[in-house]
């Protein structure tokens, strides 16, 4: 055999043993991640089919990742690689109808040291502004469907849009913090999440009883003696800021809310997301079998639990938010700065010029 041969048969055998070596660490990455769940697994396939004593038993609570499909976009598997921290990464839309608002939400994740962030732009004016603020970005190939909403857009519009951008996200096997703009970063939110869950959201309840659930009593008098029901309430879930795994139940959401989304014009996003992620199968439905967790309200902050409650109270004015997001409000951007003011900037007063609700 020549020289020259032998060093190619070589060079060969080390191309293929370093691509060995790569899915072999992914592997271990995705085994690592899913070793309490393989455990879990093996108790549901009968390998231990006797229950615990009382008061030890677990169902089953946290449903195993996909195996990731780099074909369904080769293109954007590749910034994922670059810039995801352990398969994790926030996404955020943005068209350039609010591109003020997009520079406070990523000039606060730079200052927070937030590596691992996206934003999926909607037109070439955003993507050029990512571009030359060295944001990290991704503009989708060509689809009239969905680049003539994302272009022309208003906020509603864009919102609906997210569900089905992020599929291929999770069919790629990355978990996505899935952002609003209109939020503001104080701490790295990955810190803060537990991953038990397929959704992990954020809730528009403003205090335990409505974020975390309560027993809400319907008072019929008409019924005499069983006038009283009870009902088990809590406050829908934030569908602009949420944390998704890439499971099967997650991409199965995305799908109903999307296809809901495309055939009832009139509906609200946030309001789909939740029905399909809480409403029970009963005759002619079949549920979806998701878990989900709701996040802690004073980290994950939406402005009114901020404007009515927090900023009036001594105790919980001192305490750090992961990000407060500005859902109740619509002069967005103003607080938005105020917030930042408050908490980064330590200016005490910047809260106080404004109302606790909108003026309409």
């Amino acid at each position: 055999m020549l020289k020259s041969e032998f060093v190619a048969l070589l060079s060969n055998k080390n191309a293929e043993l370093k691509k060995q070596v790569s899915e072999l660490t992914e592997r271990l990455q995705l085994a690592e991640q899913g070793k309490d769940q393989a455990e879990k697994m093996l108790l549901a396939l009968g390998k231990h089919e006797k229950a615990g004593p009382f008061g030890t038993v677990k169902a089953l609570r946290t449903n195993p990742n996909v195996a990731p499909d780099e074909s369904v976009n080769p293109r954007l598997t590749k910034i994922l690689e670059k810039i995801a921290v352990k398969r994790e990464i926030i996404v955020a839309l943005a068209n350039s109808n609010v591109k003020e608002t997009l520079e406070v939400w990523f000039t606060n994740i730079k200052r927070v040291g937030i590596p691992n962030y996206l934003v999926v732009a909607l037109d070439d004016e955003v993507s050029k502004f990512c571009e030359s603020n060295k944001v990290p970005f991704y503009k989708r190939d060509p689809d009239d469907g969905i680049d003539t909403v994302g272009k022309i857009g208003g906020r509603a519009a864009v919102s609906g849009l997210k569900f089905r951008i992020l599929r291929e996200f999770l069919q790629l096997g990355y978990s996505v913090l899935l952002s609003d703009i209109d939020i503001i970063y104080l701490q790295n939110p990955f810190d803060h999440l537990y991953r038990d869950s397929d959704v992990e959201s954020m809730s528009d309840g403003h205090n335990n009883m409505t974020a975390y659930g309560y027993n809400d009593i319907y008072d019929e008098p008409v019924m005499g003696w069983s006038r009283l029901v009870h009902t088990t309430r809590i406050w829908v879930y934030n569908s602009g800021f949420f944390y998704i795994r890439p499971t099967i139940p997650s991409i199965e959401l995305l799908d109903r809310v999307a296809e809901r989304l495309s055939k009832e014009k009139k509906a609200w996003d946030q309001a789909v997301f939740n029905e399909e992620l809480f409403y029970p199968s009963h005759p002619g439905y079949d549920g979806l079998h998701a878990a989900k967790r709701t996040m802690d309200m004073y980290l994950f902050m939406n402005s009114k639990v901020l404007f009515k409650t927090v900023r009036n109270d001594a105790n919980l004015s001192k305490l750090k938010p992961v990000i407060i997001h500005m859902n109740y409000h619509p002069d967005k951007l103003r607080r938005m700065k105020a917030v930042v003011e408050y908490y980064v900037n330590g200016n005490q007063d910047a809260l106080k010029p404004f109302p606790d609700g909108s003026k309409w």
